[in-house]
């Protein structure tokens, strides 16, 4: 009879995060790890990493206006923040956290400025420390900037040695450090309390551990990030712009795996969240923010700006749009340069033109605002065609006021419906009027000062 081998329970998990420096090459007022990345501060990024891995803890150490680290990324729980008064390196950072982890706790050490990091790599990472202490590494073409692996005959690793304070012979290592590892609790406390500032930079390496471990005889189990993209940090603001193209390139790729089809993956913003249906078309330069749902056959068009909009199906998005905060039915045409602001809904198959504007405002089912016009706070009905020019005169310098357009409503151009007003249904506003009272259904409407011409009448003209 086969006995199941009893499962080891995990041992608890601790995640510190170093966001505690100013990043001076950004020359920028805003924190290093503030800086955002898809539209999120990279800290958020590594923030949402390290949940996935569901620690018991998450100490985040800030330093350099820590008050604005903490704003940038409210609303993630189960935050602890630790002051490093003074930047004196990454073991100093980590030494100023340690304290508040447990004793029996695994420590896994994250940057706040290394956005991309796999959750993957990292579990893996994780999975490997209870064997001593796990170092996250990388192969680089150019490891200029990196801290060397430095391993023995029989390639275990020995140590690590920043490249300031390398030999010319260690500079031809291609092997770096991430600076991620994942140890015991007990075991990084006992080095960090004899770390020591002797090098070039006169600061305390949390680097210096890995010779700690190797001198107690510690394994040191270094495991190869997959893509040194998920490793690579941000001091400016070049490498800044080339991860934030890597990441943009991710999202298209995976939204083409789902079946979009993108007419340059290389220009596609999404700085939010994104539902598609099938046979979806985006063209260059898109820009997708906040909660975006997109329905099936949904084209969308060059230069556009969607944000926590939802799109029905075999909607046209047509070129230089902004759709902020609307919900858009099935079978709609919005565009070229639309702009519909938050609370526009549009019902099945209604059609916003080019220069139009709608704002907190309804659009029944099958209406048109084809040219020229603004719509605010307004209820349309359906089969309602406003002509071009028209505007909704909905705000009296303090108050805003509504508009009802009855079903079969005709608005002539260039009117000014001036609310409160009701346009009743099958009630036809002629051309150039300015509508201050109720207009009654099936009915001509008008106001205009009557036609005359001036016989004889001449242009002025200039003197001298």
């Amino acid at each position: 009879m086969d006995v199941a081998k009893e499962k080891k329970p995990r041992m608890s998990l601790e995640i510190i995060i170093l966001a505690a420096g100013q990043g001076t090459r950004m020359r920028s007022e805003l924190p290093k790890v503030v800086h955002p990345l898809a539209g999120r501060p990279m800290l958020s990024h590594v923030l949402d990493c390290a949940e996935s891995l569901s620690p018991t803890a998450i100490h985040v150490v800030v330093g350099h206006a820590a008050e604005q680290v903490k704003q940038a990324v409210e609303g993630k729980d189960k935050i602890h923040w630790v002051t490093q008064s003074r930047q004196l390196g990454t073991g100093h950072a980590v030494a100023q956290a340690i304290p508040d982890v447990g004793a029996d706790a695994q420590v896994l050490v994250l940057y706040g400025d290394v956005p991309l990091i796999s959750p993957s790599t990292l579990q893996g990472l994780v999975e490997a420390a209870p064997a001593g202490l796990a170092l996250l590494t990388v192969e680089l073409e150019n490891p200029r900037g990196y801290g060397r692996i430095l391993r023995d005959g029989n390639g275990k690793v020995l140590a690590i040695v920043e490249e300031k304070d390398a030999s010319d012979s260690q500079r031809q290592i291609r092997e770096g450090n991430s600076g991620i590892l994942c140890c015991k609790a007990g075991l990084l406390r006992d080095w960090l309390q004899r770390l020591d500032n002797d090098n070039a930079q006169g600061e305390y390496y949390l680097t210096d551990v890995i010779a700690m471990a190797v001198a107690d005889g510690v394994e040191v189990i270094a495991r190869k990030a997959e893509s040194a993209d998920e490793v690579s940090g941000v001091n400016d603001r070049s490498q800044l712009a080339r991860l934030e193209r890597i990441y943009q390139r991710g999202c298209a790729e995976a939204l083409m795996a789902a079946g979009v089809g993108m007419a340059d993956p290389a220009r596609f913003d999404l700085r939010g969240e994104i539902s598609v249906g099938s046979d979806v078309f985006i063209d260059c330069n898109v820009i997708i923010e906040g909660q975006v749902l997109i329905g099936d056959r949904v084209r969308i068009g060059p230069n556009s700006l969607l944000r926590n909009v939802q799109i029905g199906d075999d909607t046209h998005i047509e070129a230089m749009s902004v759709l902020d905060g609307a919900q858009i039915g099935e079978g709609c045409q919005v565009g070229p340069f639309a702009r519909l602001r938050p609370g526009t809904e549009l019902a099945d198959g209604a059609k916003i033109g080019n220069f139009v504007e709608v704002k907190k405002s309804r659009i029944g089912k099958g209406s048109k605002v084809n040219h020229l016009s603004y719509i605010g706070d307004t209820e349309m009905g359906a089969g309602v065609n406003v002509g071009a020019g028209t505007i909704t005169c909905n705000y009296d310098g303090a108050n805003k006021h509504k508009t009802v357009i009855g079903d079969g409503a005709f608005i002539g151009s260039d009117s000014q419906l001036v609310a409160p007003v009701s346009i009743g249904a099958g009630a036809t506003i002629g051309a150039g009027s300015t509508i201050t009272s109720d207009a009654p259904e099936n009915a001509l409407t008008l106001s205009r000062s009557k036609q005359r011409s001036l016989e004889g009448w001449k242009r002025p003209e200039k003197k001298g």
